[in-house]
């Protein structure tokens, strides 16, 4: 096979990938918390098919991970008491049958047990890493910008909001969650992050941009498989002529 067409092949199959994250981010974008997301793209050199002339080695492009914008979205006022959003930097941490969590999602509830937990069912972390757990026979819940909370004159605990040094140590795991892949330690976010009871996060997603990503995305697909077909028929008629000559 032709280098060309080996080097298209290549291109055709990172936009491939790029447009299903861009998909990704429309179909979540009333997703609550939710991130956008972004393919990011390098070179990797490689022994060209043909070795006859040409650039030895040879340039494919491919994916080189997934960048996330970590920025705030639009704080919406709900009004539920459980409800939760985080303004600034920040997660919430919650504790999974797989380790702990964090999160941006602030659609809490309780329990059973009158513990302080995910829609899934997850406990929600106090500041030291421990369940919270509300008594609903002590009236309504009160939640002030550092986490603290209370019913009536009773202090019934502190919803833990975290930070990392790198956001980069974050990658997803399912269910709005994200599980921390290195060595670092979660910190105190109490610095830069302030709790709004009664409001939640909406995604950061900008649908206008998504679309417009979708049509280029589209378009570069389709300008590199004409590329290919043009090589692939400049490649034919060069057998062809090279067979009347013989």
């Amino acid at each position: 096979m032709d280098n060309a067409i080996y080097i298209g092949l290549s291109r055709q199959m990172l936009l491939r990938r790029e447009m299903d994250i861009i998909a990704n981010n429309i179909a979540n974008v009333d997703t609550t918390g939710f991130k956008v997301e972004s393919l990011l793209h390098k070179t990797t050199p490689a022994p060209p098919a043909m070795t006859q002339g040409g650039p030895r080695p040879i340039k494919f492009v491919s994916a080189d991970g997934v960048a996330r914008n970590f920025g705030q979205g639009a704080l919406t006022k709900t009004g539920g008491e459980l409800d939760m959003a985080i303004e600034g930097q920040g997660f919430f941490q919650v504790q999974t049958p797989n380790g702990p969590r964090f999160t941006r999602d602030g659609r809490f509830t309780t329990d059973t047990n009158g513990r302080l937990v995910t829609q899934a069912g997850y406990p929600v972390a106090d500041e030291s890493g421990g369940e919270i757990v509300i008594d609903p026979e002590k009236g309504q819940v009160s939640i002030g910008a550092d986490g603290s909370m209370s019913q009536g004159a009773e202090r019934v605990g502190k919803v833990g909001m975290f930070k990392f040094a790198n956001a980069g140590a974050l990658e997803k795991a399912g269910d709005n969650l994200y599980r921390n892949a290195s060595n670092l330690q979660p910190e105190p976010a109490a610095d830069v992050a302030k709790l709004r009871q009664g409001h939640l996060e909406g995604s950061n997603v900008k649908p206008v941009l998504e679309i417009t990503r979708m049509v280029e995305v589209s378009r570069a697909y389709e300008s590199t498989a004409r590329m290919m077909d043009s090589q692939g028929d400049l490649t034919r008629r060069a057998v062809d002529r090279l067979g009347k000559l013989q």
